[in-house]
């Protein structure tokens, strides 16, 4: 098969295109003909080697996470899927080297869901690992109905699905970005704030009775110059920083999880979530989609398609 794989970590300039063997599909996985994957930071960090004592790589790595795409071989156990299932998952095990960005893969059945029928395979590739981010991080800080959440990074990958998915469970949704994005923000349904010094003033002017709930998709300051008008300590949730432990909330680094991944698929066919695709690059040139992705400044994410896109 054809796949995008490197033979020693590095920039992306390490990333090659050509055949690597066909999966091995296990007795609880199934295999899938890939229409689409999508590209998030962690795989662009992994490929440099940034993750190497959490996640033993084994070269050639073929990289990727999130996929979409057509079950054509169910293992031996599965009663979950058939052939012809049109699915999506968020592809993570414990190792690095089978990975997504590949015209197959072979999938726990534990990483998938079914795809929603209303958006396309580009579209539905962006869901996986940015969708889950923001549902769990959301879940974790307890998000809900008539509360007003912060959303750091409103304009990115996670933080386009966490506005979305906060105001489907009926909440108030403050969310930072840079001017250039605040019409954007409006358009997710969001109140935008301009990140940077002076943000504590800026959220009493839009909150002055406090927030209900900080989730954080970029670290830096801003999370914890916001926590000064966050009403219960521990309702702050970060996936960029660690440090959040520290101050009583939770660090999160999203699980793949069936129950959670179908959520997010009905969510997406009830038209209360629709996934922010910013740009779609063939598999051949996988990357220049981790360079644009490393440039950052991107609203949503950026997919990698694999063959017929029907």
């Amino acid at each position: 098969m054809k796949a995008v794989f490197y033979e020693k970590y590095g920039d992306p300039d390490v990333l090659q295109y050509g055949e690597q063997p066909d999966p091995k599909v296990g007795p609880d996985a199934v295999l899938v003909d890939v229409r689409a994957s999508s590209v998030n930071p962690v795989d662009w960090k992994i490929t440099a080697g940034y993750l190497d004592a959490a996640l033993p790589a084994f070269f050639p790595v073929i990289p990727g996470w999130d996929v979409a795409g057509v079950v054509t071989q169910p293992g031996p156990s599965v009663t979950e899927f058939e052939a012809g299932d049109e699915v999506i998952g968020y592809v993570r095990t414990d190792t690095v080297a089978f990975g997504t960005f590949a015209e197959q893969v072979a999938a726990p059945v534990r990483t998938l869901a079914r795809k929603p029928k209303n958006v396309s395979w580009a579209a539905a590739a962006t869901m996986p690992l940015a969708g889950l981010t923001a549902f769990q991080a959301l879940r974790a800080v307890g998000a809900g109905e008539g509360e007003t959440v912060l959303v750091h990074n409103g304009a990115g990958g996670v933080g386009t699905y966490a506005i979305q998915i906060a105001k489907a469970w009926g909440a108030r949704v403050l969310a930072t970005a840079s001017e250039k994005n605040h019409e954007f923000l409006r358009s997710l349904g969001a109140e935008p704030l301009t990140y940077g010094e002076g943000i504590a003033d800026r959220i009493a002017g839009l909150a002055p009775d406090g927030l209900d709930a900080v989730v954080d998709f970029v670290g830096g300051e801003d999370w914890v110059a916001s926590l000064e008008h966050l009403k219960s300590p521990e309702r702050v949730a970060s996936v960029a920083d660690a440090e959040v432990k520290d101050r009583g909330g939770r660090y999160i680094f999203v699980r793949p999880d069936s129950a959670d991944l179908l959520a997010l698929t009905e969510l997406v066919e009830a038209g209360s979530v629709t996934p922010v695709l910013a740009e779609s690059i063939p598999l051949d040139r996988a990357a220049d989609a981790f360079r644009a992705s490393m440039e950052g400044h991107i609203r949503g994410k950026i997919a990698v398609t694999v063959g017929d896109q029907r």
